[in-house]
């Protein structure tokens, strides 16, 4: 019988929607994965921020599929993985929408002043106000991959110019206006308002967004995060914020991650913080389910995947 080791923790549980599976399935948690994988044809990371997977990697003896419940896969890009010839997928697709709906609500939240408009609220003040308009603007989105796409077609439905910036220059993309290389970045980014980190967490993308681009920015220019924390220089972007060379930043992601209680990046002006969640919209757990089960029915029939990710690259390849 097929063997697959699903890696879970108290808090993520053991969904029941993995309990039909024509397979015998090992449970396991990060103290206990090296037990479970001998033996074992497949693992499921559904605790998909853990590094346990390559201190345990040893003692897998016959594993040839790992699917990463998640849409980074930047925990199993250690030597081991990357060399061996183990097919890797992970969530690709799954938050898309989600993300780019939380991106396009944070520019949203920015140009119409609303975390000002609350604050007036709650001090019962009536005090109208110019806000400003998002038509007409321009936003530079780094990384091209699904949300990267996704987050472009919806800033384009409100009049947006967006380009992208990937590990190639070029023209003629039906998402973007134009995609230059993300080794130019400091370049481009004077002429955007909104610069939006939707990256992998790679070689070349970790503080990737340092003081060289803050400083190239143009002072009302906001950033917004949602790719991976480790890709902005934390001190780079405070100092940034305080001093005005950018104009506010929205941070899903963050580092270190979670935020330290008295981190002073919780009071730096015109930043909104929030926990890591622009992807978990009501029932994403579910749908991470429902794309592994599609993968596990072609996977038992011997049918390729629908995407598999580059580990040597750190993405799925568009």
């Amino acid at each position: 019988m097929t063997v697959l080791t699903i890696l879970t923790t108290p808090e993520k549980g053991r969904p029941a929607a993995f309990d039909a599976l024509d397979a015998e399935v090992r449970w396991a948690e990060a103290d206990t994965l090296a037990s479970a994988l001998p033996g074992s044809d497949a693992l499921l990371m559904w605790d998909f921020f853990s590094t346990a997977l390559e201190d345990a990697f040893p003692a897998a003896d016959r594993l040839s599929w790992v699917h990463a419940a998640s849409a980074g896969v930047d925990s199993l890009r250690f030597p081991g993985l990357v060399e061996s010839d183990i097919t890797v997928t992970n969530a690709h697709g799954v938050f898309d929408q989600a993300i780019a709906e939380y991106v396009l609500g944070v520019v949203l939240m920015f140009a119409k002043s609303s975390v000002e408009s609350l604050d007036l609220q709650r001090d019962h003040v009536w005090h109208r106000r110019e806000t400003e308009t998002v038509a007409g603007t321009r936003a530079l989105i780094v990384g091209t991959g699904g949300i990267g796409r996704r987050t472009a077609r919806l800033l384009r439905a409100l009049d947006v110019d967006v380009i992208g910036a990937a590990t190639r220059e070029r023209d003629g993309d039906a998402d973007f206006s134009h995609i230059i290389d993300s080794a130019d970045l400091a370049d481009h980014v004077r002429d955007v308002d909104w610069l939006i980190n939707a990256a992998p967490l790679t070689e070349q993308t970790r503080g990737l967004f340092d003081a060289t681009i803050f400083r190239a920015m143009r002072s009302t220019g906001r950033f917004v995060s949602i790719g991976r924390g480790a890709s902005t220089v934390t001190d780079d972007l405070l100092a940034a914020l305080n001093d005005g060379s950018i104009a506010g930043a929205g941070l899903d992601v963050v580092d270190p991650e979670p935020l330290p209680a008295g981190h002073p990046l919780w009071d730096a002006p015109n930043t909104l913080i929030t926990a890591h969640l622009s992807g978990d919209t009501q029932g994403w757990t579910d749908r991470l389910a429902v794309q592994f089960l599609g993968h596990w029915e072609r996977w038992i029939a011997g049918e390729p995947f629908p995407q598999t990710v580059d580990l040597k690259a750190g993405y799925v390849p568009s």
